[in-house]
């Protein structure tokens, strides 16, 4: 990786949107640790996703946290479910994720830019 420029319209490509937790499960099919996230983006409905956030976070306390996602990558194939997002999080020393997430809340949907 690297400090590689970016144009504007490249990074408007991305569309990353808010969105709530409306639940979190299990996903013991999966290669690594991991949880099936079902999150409401408003408008653009209920998306599900596969998130290895399994050392910072119990199921529990993601249930109702605001959270960012990208919305328009192509869904992918993880074990036994489609990935319709990708959640946002940054990435430890020790691959550990922490959501990136919102300081006051917002409705579900909303354009992140």
């Amino acid at each position: 990786m690297g400090n590689k420029p970016l144009d504007w319209s490249t990074f408007m490509s991305v569309e990353m949107r808010t969105a709530t937790i409306i639940k979190a499960e299990p996903f013991p099919e999966a290669r690594n640790p991991s949880y099936i996230i079902h999150a409401d983006f408003g408008e653009l409905g209920i998306k599900k996703t596969s998130a290895q956030i399994t050392d910072l976070y119990n199921l529990e306390e993601l249930v109702g946290k605001q959270i960012v996602g990208v919305v328009n990558f192509p869904k992918k194939q993880i074990a036994t479910i489609q990935s319709e997002f990708l959640i946002l999080g940054a990435i430890g020393d020790e691959k550990e994720v922490t959501l990136l997430g919102l300081d006051k809340s917002v409705k579900n949907g909303l354009r992140v830019g």
